[in-house]
């Protein structure tokens, strides 16, 4: 059963460490932020939790998730940690949500209670193994005082304290009065991975039986007495505005009840979405459509190909490449481009909000709770303790969930109208007003030795900056979003120059799965592969050979190569590529086997994966992100192509912006690489090797490099 915790407790209370509410222990553990200014208060009557554990009278453990659960398994996960080293039995430990609450729940590392980057396991492990440890020393102790025996004289079973010597044995739950009154350990002893219970095992996902019976509630799903449900009509061309509109039409439709301007649009409100929808059709707006009612896809591209004859900055250099390229034996040169790209959730965007003249409540299906509390707070002027924010299940996030837009729509229309309201977007809404994986230009040149290997690397980015766009860099400074998976590249070149040429034609643009790294892996990974045929060498081996100063690059490179059994003959008309990458914290390696056939369309047969994510918590779930991962990247590799015209995005629903099919999904191996090391990021690293492997096993069979993606083109090419 997942809840939502609104329970709050004093900067007091957590910094003492510990507390007998009521009938329980709560165990606070400080979250390591510097300047901390939240408070709260104990609610009276009310068992509430601390931070994330909260042991009752009866043994429960309730576990208090602070990341979100977007698909990526945080409900199972998250308390595999918390569970292991509390010794609680993981199958009664309760789970709920948190509330949004930055000076509670924010992420240790990024600062902020918002989630993406594939930032749950990697940014949490440590605190909530301390959370866990800290609890069960506790109840050790406690029970130690009660036998009047010392504390290295008792141990744990799940839920259980137990004196060794003698066999006797307190329940969890029997202890929770004595141990609130302990302090907290601030450095508790850890498990060795030898002694853990659950992490490293397979266990079955929390959410999965709730998403089967049709229980989870999505954001969609939300349902509040009084609701009035609303669409928003939007200007057809980025950064237009409303000159003026005509509602009389629409508010002659029977449950239309209100028709008002909100900084997005024209909200028309109505008892239902079909009614809504019909009022939207029926309103007549006429746009100020702006400065880029005359964009398209082929001026920005013409744009980005001017711009990459201009010096960019620098965001790497080794050695000379200038001078090594003037000397190099062979060069070698090329220019890949991609596209924009949506992130075509499968729920469209949605929120419900109540705003009342005190308080302000929010469900919405969000990356980004505190982000959603402070945007509340913002629109309504309301101190952000009387935003409440229930996070429900997400029907699809991969970035897009984190963006305020659709939070926005929802308070400002209940405001509006007094009354809770449902803003609920269309495909079309959806695909049309996103913030877009930038379409970037991409000049490459190597030189190499007499022995075919390069010297020289020289690469040269065009692009818009998504951090620079949302203000959150300064501009003319370097984006590291542009640059992840370019400027780390792992390659063993003396001389390299990365540098990047700020473009921006005013597309919004967003962070998409694996953001940088999902085009500049496919861009560099395309590349070494040229460089590997022009040395006459095997792509493999090529790679190998090139990265003795990256051990975990090179393991899980020899992982994908060996299952892949890569050099092994294949039936006639098929081929294999290869490509490796490190993003977020994890290392990566796919072997894609295709065919093409004589009218060009391309066939995955089969995707064979390698990764090194540190600690693999949960088995099952590195292997179904990294699945889920390579599903998204064909979809994108064969189909992902947001175009523009006269300011407006061509694409609309799944129609002209596809999806990858069952019938068009490849078997999928995945293998782990279990390093022992630190967990890494697992949501977004299985994505941006399999467009490079794809493309490089094309060439193999074909000759044809696939420089420009999507891949259908190519086929209607071949045609």
């Amino acid at each position: 059963m997942i809840a939502t915790a609104r329970g709050k407790i004093s900067r007091r209370t957590l910094l003492k460490g510990g507390l007998a509410v009521g009938a329980g222990l709560v165990v606070g553990f400080q979250v390591p932020l510097a300047g901390r200014t939240a408070s709260a208060q104990q609610s009276p009557g009310l068992f509430t939790p601390s931070q994330w554990i909260t042991i009752d009278r009866n043994g429960l453990v309730t576990f208090i998730n602070s990341v979100v659960e977007m698909g990526q398994g945080s409900l199972t996960t998250m308390p595999m940690i918390v569970a292991d080293e509390l010794d609680a039995d993981l199958g009664r430990l309760k789970v709920q949500q948190a509330p949004a609450n930055p000076a509670l729940y924010a992420n240790p590392v990024t600062k902020s209670q918002s989630y993406g980057g594939s930032r749950g396991v990697r940014d949490h492990f440590q605190m909530l193994r301390k959370a866990g440890a800290a609890a069960r020393e506790m109840l050790m102790q406690a029970a130690a005082n009660e036998w009047g025996v010392a504390v290295a004289e008792v141990t744990t079973e799940p839920g259980v304290v137990i004196h060794r010597p003698t066999g006797r044995q307190l329940q969890y739950g029997q202890l929770v009065d004595q141990a609130a009154q302990l302090p907290v350990p601030q450095n508790p002893k850890l498990k060795t991975p030898d002694q853990f219970r659950y992490i490293g095992k397979i266990v079955g996902r929390r959410d999965t039986p709730l998403k089967v019976n049709g229980s989870a509630i999505f954001g969609a799903d939300v349902q509040v007495p009084g609701m009035l449900t609303a669409s928003i009509e939007r200007s057809p061309v980025f950064g237009g505005e409303v000159k003026n509109f005509d509602a009389a039409a629409a508010k002659r439709i029977k449950g239309v009840s209100h028709v008002i301007k909100v900084s997005n649009g024209i909200a028309v409100v109505a008892d239902s979405f079909w009614t809504a929808l019909q009022g939207r059709k029926a309103l007549k707006v006429t746009w100020d459509e702006g400065s880029l009612a005359t964009l398209s896809s082929e001026r920005i591209s013409s744009g980005y190909k001017t711009a990459s004859s201009q010096p960019g900055q620098e965001a790497r250099r080794d050695g000379d490449a200038g001078k090594a390229l003037a000397s190099g034996a062979k060069i070698v040169e090329a220019v890949y481009e991609v596209p924009f790209l949506e992130h075509a959730c499968m729920e469209p965007m949605n929120a419900t909000a109540h705003v009342r003249p005190n308080s302000c409540e929010i469900w919405a299906p969000t990356q980004n709770p505190g982000g959603t509390q402070a945007t509340g707070a913002r629109l309504t002027g309301l101190p952000a303790n009387k935003v409440i924010v229930n996070t429900t299940f997400l029907g699809g996030g991969f970035g897009r969930r984190g963006e305020q837009d659709f939070i926005t729509d929802a308070v400002e229309t209940s405001k509006a109208v007094g009354k809770p309201v449902k803003v609920m977007w269309t495909r079309e809404d959806d695909i049309q007003h996103g913030f877009y994986r930038p379409a970037t230009y991409n000049v490459f040149k190597a030189a190499l030795d007499d022995k075919g290997m390069p010297v020289a690397w020289w690469n040269r980015i065009v692009g818009p900056g998504l951090q620079v766009q949302k203000g959150r860099v300064p501009a003319y400074s370097l984006d590291a979003t542009a640059l992840a998976g370019a400027r780390d590249m792992p390659y063993d070149v003396p001389n390299v120059l990365v540098e990047w040429v700020h473009k921006d034609f005013g597309i919004p643009v967003g962070f998409w799965r694996s953001v940088g790294s999902s085009q500049n892996i496919y861009i560099v990974e395309g590349f070494v592969d040229e460089l590997a045929h022009a040395a006459g060498k095997d792509p493999f081996e090529y790679r190998r050979a090139l990265l003795g100063k990256s051990p975990r690059h090179k393991a899980v490179l020899e992982l994908a190569a060996q299952k892949a059994n890569w050099g092994a003959p294949l039936p006639a008309g098929r081929a294999r590529g290869i490509a490796v990458a490190f993003s977020y914290g994890s290392y990566a390696a796919h072997v894609a086997e295709v065919s093409v056939a004589p009218t060009g369309k391309v066939r995955v047969h089969k995707i064979v994966g390698a990764i090194d994510a540190g600690i693999a918590v949960n088995p099952d779930q590195v292997k179904a992100q990294m699945e889920g991962g390579a599903i998204y990247a064909l979809t994108s590799v064969f189909y992902g192509e947001i175009t523009i015209d006269r300011g407006r995005v061509k694409q609309s629903n799944f129609h002209d912006y596809r999806m990858l099919r069952i019938d068009e999904a490849p078997e999928i191996e995945v293998h782990i690489l279990d390093s022992g090391e630190a967990p890494g990021g697992l949501g977004e690293p299985g994505v941006p090797t399999v467009a490079p492997a794809v493309c490089n096993a094309i060439f193999a069979l074909t000759g044809k490099r696939i420089r420009k993606l999507p891949l259908e083109p190519y086929v209607a090419r071949r045609a």
